[in-house]
């Protein structure tokens, strides 16, 4: 009898858990902001000095070799214009991601894919600007055949994850005072499933990590760290996911955006709780088939997602204003 209540108590509150979850999000609107190239896809998002950027690569496909990156900005949101389009003769540009250093400059990232392989077969790469239009030249960043995926500066240095784009499955920690000489700081901090995509949050003295899995296992992994985050944890957040980013909020939720690939393929929304580790799953956005990789930008108490699609045909650029409720 006391264990059947306890069993009504744990599903009552689980009950409550999802209904919550499910009304934390409210989409507010959804636009597609650019499609002008065959494939458009892989986009990150900023608001700086009162404007918007957001970058993503366009190519003739999903991978092909003239893969490049376009800056596109705006003031408000809804008319959206090119600021730069940075080319490579030599590679495949892929997944940009813009942050804001320290000094107040952006900073896109991103990766090559070497059409020539005989040494190596990937590059991270960064450009500097200080208004957007005008881009530095490229800077190598990190180790060869290690993919820097996304740029987080904490506390005036620069950390970023990169995986092993060789047989060699890892992923490996980096640190930058200046966001071009990156040193590695942990080395293969996770090598099993073939651990990949990463975004990384900080409290204080404490780094947060989704992770993208592709192996076996291949459910997406949430770890944690302390100064000087070179001991990690790793705990299973329930679903394999593709694209992940994540943010803290304010009152210290844990919210991320993924694809999913379980009865539909799709970008989606949701909660990571710090305790269990599971993700759940509270708003899907306007999406399927070729799609995720989203910024997530909070601003005026809203969240802007910018994402890319093929639900509509072609691959697209969206940008989604969602309204966030408390707890």
């Amino acid at each position: 009898m006391i264990l059947r209540i306890i069993a009504t108590l744990v599903i009552g509150c689980l009950g409550l858990a999802s209904a919550q979850s499910e009304e934390s999000l409210r989409l507010v609107e959804v636009r597609k902001i650019w499609d002008r190239a065959p494939h458009n896809a892989f986009t990150d998002l900023i608001h700086q000095q009162g404007r918007w950027f957001c970058v993503f690569r366009e190519g003739h496909e999903h991978v092909s070799p003239d893969g490049a990156l376009r800056v596109i900005t705006s003031n408000d949101g809804v008319e959206w214009t090119s600021a730069a389009f940075i080319t490579s003769p030599d590679s495949d540009l892929r997944d940009a991601k813009i942050v804001v250093t320290p000094v107040g400059r952006l900073m896109l990232s991103g990766a090559e894919a070497l059409h020539k392989r005989e040494n190596q077969s990937h590059q991270s790469l960064a450009w500097f600007s200080d208004d957007g239009f005008q881009w530095s030249k490229p800077v190598p960043i990190g180790d060869p055949d290690y993919w820097l995926w996304r740029i987080t500066w904490h506390r005036g240095q620069a950390f970023s994850i990169g995986y092993s784009c060789t047989s060699d499955r890892n992923i490996r920690l980096y640190r930058s005072s200046d966001g071009k000489n990156f040193e590695v700081i942990a080395d293969s901090i996770s090598k099993v499933g073939y651990p990949n995509e990463t975004s990384i949050v900080f409290d204080e003295d404490t780094a947060y990590c989704l992770l993208r899995r592709d192996g076996e296992p291949s459910d997406g992994q949430f770890g944690t760290a302390r100064a000087p985050f070179t001991d990690w944890t790793w705990k299973s957040i329930g679903v394999p996911i593709g694209g992940p980013h994540m943010v803290r909020m304010s009152d210290g939720r844990f919210l991320a955006a993924v694809r999913l690939y379980d009865h539909k393929v799709r970008t989606s929304l949701g909660w990571i709780d710090p305790v269990t580790c599971q993700f759940s799953e509270a708003l899907t956005l306007p999406s399927g088939g070729d799609c995720s990789y989203a910024g997530l930008v909070v601003h005026e108490d809203e969240l802007w997602v910018s994402y890319y699609s093929s639900h509509e045909g072609k691959t697209g650029i969206y940008l989604a204003r969602v309204a966030i409720s408390g707890d």
